[in-house]
């Protein structure tokens, strides 16, 4: 029996639909992430489009019907498409003539089966025509969805050995959509995962963080560190720490706060800014991440007796993280923004101190006394300002 696509908002997108009759009758396919998450019933974020034709004719039908693109991957076979409702990623069917672990060497082909076998996981080969929403599935993909299994195409540990990345994104599709465990795929990541050392750091970390944030991924982590994974790309996380992320998903469950990857990864780390910077160094965050992980990484008990001082000093994203990672409360600062002293340096010469350094520290000791008071207003602060004149 035929199965096809639930009508979803975007299969009934006009631009989507001018877009394939501009490629051509049988030259385009839905496939990947779109299918699998519209079978799911979840929404679907991007749209990407498999065709047997070749990059320049891509290119050039979509001119003829005047749709921009862009070359964004066009050595590899990849250009898209700039619609309207959302870009597609267009890209040729292809064969892999040669692998190393970390890149491979593919050329074009014509035939849908063989781009199928060349993917990751089942449920990520999965096609659907334009326009009659009829879904190709070659390798069951729709039975591992009906049980929320995530299984290899073909030999698991062949799949492993041409992209080692792989292990990572098995263990990130099993978090977001696996029940049931696939015990090809847990053995062969077990005795494969020495080899994510030969990986980038880039490609780990954009694994890493794609997988803590997801809705609850201790679990999986957890599983990671039994099966040795976890140790080969991130060493300075233990049992211990793995508890500390457990507590922090219920704890930003309980607040009502969005998951963050950077606030999950210093939860997996002890509170050490040598060592999160040693972490944000080895994956190659970005600065803000770096700077995110090392602030979370400064915790200290005493913090949380203060709520709002903190957010004042760190920022209220840096104290929601450290509240968060201690299971401290985050309600003082719900609906509250930070103020801004109401005191100025100027004013403090204006009262006799030398510019210099002493005016700096008189401005510290008022700026302390005011935090500690609880923000008091300007009345209280010239107070403060008096009295330390005074003595």
């Amino acid at each position: 029996m035929t199965e096809r696509l639930p009508a979803a908002e975007w299969t009934q997108r006009t631009d989507l639909a001018r877009f394939a009759e501009a490629l051509g009758p049988g030259n385009a396919r839905w496939v990947g992430g779109a299918v699998r998450d519209t079978l799911l019933g979840e929404e679907v974020k991007d749209v990407d489009c498999a065709t047997p034709l070749e990059p320049l004719d891509v290119m050039r039908r979509l001119k003829r019907a005047g749709i921009m693109t862009v070359p964004t991957g066009i050595d590899h076979g990849t250009v898209t498409a700039v619609l309207d409702g959302g870009n597609v990623e267009v890209t040729t069917l292809r064969r892999d003539v040669a692998t190393d672990g970390r890149r491979a060497t593919v050329e074009y082909a014509s035939d849908w089966q063989e781009d199928a076998a060349r993917r990751d996981f089942t449920i990520n080969a999965l096609f659907a025509d334009p326009q009659t929403l009829e879904i190709y599935d070659y390798f069951g993909g729709r039975e591992d969805l009906a049980k929320r299994r995530v299984r290899f195409i073909g030999d698991a540990r062949q799949r492993i050995r041409e992209d080692h990345l792989r292990i990572l994104r098995y263990y990130r599709f099993q978090a977001r959509f696996g029940s049931e465990l696939d015990d090809e795929a847990e053995q062969a990541c077990t005795e494969l995962a020495s080899t994510l050392k030969g990986l980038s750091r880039e490609r780990v970390a954009m694994e890493l963080l794609n997988l803590l944030g997801l809705p609850d991924p201790a679990p999986t982590i957890a599983r990671m560190h039994a099966n040795g994974v976890l140790q080969v790309v991130l060493p300075e996380a233990t049992r211990p720490t793995i508890a500390v992320l457990e507590r922090l998903v219920a704890a930003e469950e309980a607040a009502g706060i969005a998951p963050h990857p950077i606030r999950r990864m210093a939860a997996l780390l002890p509170p050490s800014p040598p060592v999160a910077q040693t972490v944000a160094a080895r994956l190659r965050l970005s600065r803000q991440q770096r700077a995110r992980l090392t602030c979370a990484a400064e915790r200290v008990a005493s913090d949380t007796a203060n709520p709002q001082g903190l957010a004042y000093r760190e920022g209220m994203q840096g104290a929601i993280d450290r509240l968060l990672l201690e299971g401290q409360d985050t309600r003082q600062l719900e609906d509250w923004e930070i103020p801004e002293l109401p005191l100025k340096g100027g004013e403090i010469v204006q009262r006799g101190v030398a510019k210099g350094p002493e005016v700096a520290r008189m401005l510290r000791q008022v700026e302390a006394r005011w935090i500690e008071e609880g923000f008091p207003g300007r009345a209280r602060v010239e107070a403060i300002l008096a009295e330390l004149l005074t003595s």
